[in-house]
């Protein structure tokens, strides 16, 4: 009686279990450059100036059409936000940035930033400490702003 060769059929199942293995393994999402971070914070540090000066037109370019802005005292569209800005009910004098930091989910950035933030809101000159969220979405190859959520914090 001839022996059964059973090494090609072993072989075949360890290699088969290692493939399966190596295939259940999630894929890293690759990281992004540190171009994007520093475009995307460059981006953020130009948007203050503009908001600074008053500059409604650049910023009507950067915010998307839906994009919402949640102050101290309530939410604005896009368009209230950039009335507010031309008519000075808000008049952002100046935000200096402490901290900064940069997240990308797929085509969105999270920009997370620590700053004080000088303005005259309603003719009152305030000066408040602010974690400020600001969410960009990569949209026909240009970063515009989605979100820009501030949360006044302890001094």
């Amino acid at each position: 009686m001839k022996p059964v060769v059973k090494q090609p059929l072993l072989v075949s199942a360890v290699l088969l279990a290692a493939l399966s293995v190596a295939w259940a393994q999630p894929v890293a999402e690759p990281a992004k450059p540190a171009a994007a971070e520093e475009e995307i914070i460059r981006i953020s540090k130009d948007k203050w100036i503009w908001m600074a000066e008053k500059k409604v037109e650049p910023l009507a370019e950067l915010f998307d059409d839906k994009a919402v802005f949640v102050h101290m005292g309530g939410s604005m569209s896009k368009q209230q936000e950039l009335d507010t800005i031309k008519g000075g009910g808000i008049h952002y004098k100046h935000a200096e940035i402490q901290e900064t930091s940069v997240r990308f989910i797929g085509d969105t950035a999270i920009l997370l930033s620590r700053l004080r933030l000088d303005a005259v809101v309603g003719g009152n000159e305030v000066s408040n400490p602010f974690t400020v969220t600001e969410v960009y979405v990569k949209k026909e190859g240009k970063w515009r702003l989605g979100s820009l959520s501030f949360t006044r914090m302890m001094r």
